[in-house]
């Protein structure tokens, strides 16, 4: 094997692009290439998250996307970019035109691949420098913390890190939280290109860089290795004893946003539900949980305000003996609150949490005024904006601290992190995925809720009014889960943690790192490509 060193701006004979001497016909052919490959390595992607468990296709998309996007300029990266992003989140966020129509799936499949595209003009730019796997993988993550915070207060879905709930990489989670998982999955993906591109250069060639070649490996390598090396950071043992936790849902009469209409069987559907529990429970056939976990929007009649919805609750709450987490919608000093309230069988409402982190065009509408004078009916979707929360929700529940993060909440980093610092010995994620009917929203974000249990070694449930609810141990396992669209109830003794993993005590500090070392290889790259210019103008 013959050794050579070479510059940053080396040219590389095995690209992705046109020969010169081809014939036309051929060359035609292999224009397309590029463009066809960048888009079907995104719907790969996509096809390695849930409810698939190929979480391994992850890294031949990132392989394909690595070949196609090295040595390219950084406008031919943003327009390949923006087709592996389409490749990627057409699919994948098609839930969101379920009952709405195509029109907004679209506008925010297009929003959201721009992040995408500026992630392949950046990977372009590092693609030729020194450990160009490294680069990369941390510009996919500084995208990533972009379109977490931006606009509207992000949008997160879609994480590569949310479609590893099966795969080997997940104790990752536990040390650097979604960002270091995502990093360690794209720079083996990226790794992957390399090894394959020196191998076929030394195969050409017999030229290869002995560091090129070492940084490619490991690049592979080290992502599996730190993932086994964190492993007994995953734990399902408890630590401050266990608790009997019942997760109830209670099915919506039909699927699709008229379930709103149906508030009140809706209410009366879960209030039944933990009746029919409380028999078994009396009759002996199920163990009685210390407390019992209802979904959001299972009361989107306010018990405040309205008699009969407190005295269904009310029966209920005294049917079971136990205190109950109830989702509801409610209308305090003018303002509306997509609300979690405590309700104790003697007492009634003794304690609240207000989502924090509501959605857009769902629970309040940004640029009102502007979508209304593009389409009525959308305004009419959302009549009045919900307000947001300013405090952490954490209930004492039969002595347990229990952490809640409603629905849209588990997709953020810091609203279920902030649950945790604040005491939290296990999650409840209440959700409603009536609105999105048979789609695969429900199992992505149960996917989520796995992927945190993990992060922060904290049992999770996650009632939902129509399904999937689930029970997940805190090494990502669940245990129980119920259909879609029926009424049933989970009951289940789980651990109760109070540790702190890496990742909870780090928060936000390894995206933050991550995020510096794409801007160093970039700033690296740009400058190296100035010196170069002027250099050839001398």
């Amino acid at each position: 094997m013959t050794v050579t060193a070479t510059s940053v701006g080396e040219s590389d004979q095995l690209e992705p692009r046109v020969a010169p001497g081809a014939h036309p016909w051929v060359r035609r052919l292999q224009r397309p290439v590029p463009a066809a490959a960048a888009a079907l390595s995104g719907l790969l992607l996509y096809v390695s998250f849930p409810p698939r468990s190929l979480w391994w296709l992850a890294l031949p998309a990132f392989a394909v996307l690595g070949w196609v996007l090295r040595g390219r300029s950084w406008k031919a990266g943003l327009g390949l970019g923006y087709l592996f992003g389409l490749g990627f989140l057409l699919p994948l966020l098609v839930w969101t035109g379920v009952e709405v129509g195509p029109g907004p799936w679209l506008a925010l499949v297009a929003i959201e691949a721009v992040f995408v595209a500026l992630v392949g003009a950046g990977v372009t730019v590092v693609s030729k420098l020194p450990g160009s796997p490294v680069w990369a993988a941390a510009v996919w993550v500084a995208g990533e913390a972009a379109r977490a915070r931006v606009p509207f207060d992000g949008f997160p879905w879609g994480k590569i890190a949310f479609g590893q709930a099966d795969g080997v990489f997940l104790p990752l989670a536990a040390v650097g939280g979604t960002p270091v998982l995502g990093f360690a999955v794209v720079l083996c993906g990226f790794g992957l290109y390399e090894v394959v591109r020196l191998g076929l250069r030394r195969r050409a060639t017999g030229v290869v860089r002995p560091a090129a070649a070492a940084v490619a490996v490991l690049s592979i390598g080290v992502p599996f290795l730190g993932a086994l090396a964190a492993r007994p950071l995953v734990s399902d043992r408890a630590e401050d004893g266990s608790v009997t936790v019942a997760a109830i849902q209670g099915n919506v009469p039909r699927a699709g946003l008229d379930f709103n209409s149906q508030r009140r069987a809706v209410l009366d559907h879960h209030a039944r539900e933990t009746e029919r529990l409380a028999a078994e429970v009396k009759a002996g056939k199920v163990a009685r949980p210390d407390f019992v976990l209802w979904p959001e929007n299972s009361s989107d009649i306010d018990p405040f305000a309205n008699p009969d919805a407190r005295a269904v609750i009310d029966a209920a709450a005294k049917a079971i003996g136990v205190p109950i987490s109830v989702g509801g919608v409610v209308e305090r000093d003018g303002k509306l609150y997509n609300e979690q309230i405590l309700w104790d069988p003697a007492k009634g409402p003794v304690d609240t949490y207000d989502k924090r982190q509501i959605q857009p065009f769902g629970e309040y509408l940004p640029l009102r005024s502007l979508i209304g004078a593009i389409n009525e009916n959308w305004t009419a979707m959302v009549r009045q904006d919900f307000s947001r929360g300013t405090e952490p929700g954490v209930f004492t529940m039969d002595g347990a601290k229990v952490g809640l993060v409603t629905c849209y909440e588990a997709a953020f980093d810091w609203t279920v992190r902030s649950e945790v610092t604040d005491g939290a010995q296990m999650i409840s994620v209440p959700s409603n995925n009536a609105t999105f009917d048979r789609s695969e929203m429900t199992y992505q974000q149960l996917a989520m809720s796995r992927v945190r249990a993990v992060e922060h070694s904290r049992t999770v449930t996650v009632p939902v009014t129509s399904g999937v609810s689930a029970i997940i141990m805190p090494d990502g396992r669940i245990t129980q889960k119920t259909g879609m669209f029926v009424a049933d109830s989970l009951v289940q003794k789980v651990p109760l943690r109070s540790s702190q993993t890496p990742a909870t005590r780090l928060g936000v500090l390894p995206e933050i790192a991550l995020v510096l070392v794409a801007a160093g290889g970039l700033g690296w790259a740009v400058g190296a490509g100035l010196r170069r210019r002027r250099a050839g103008d001398v």
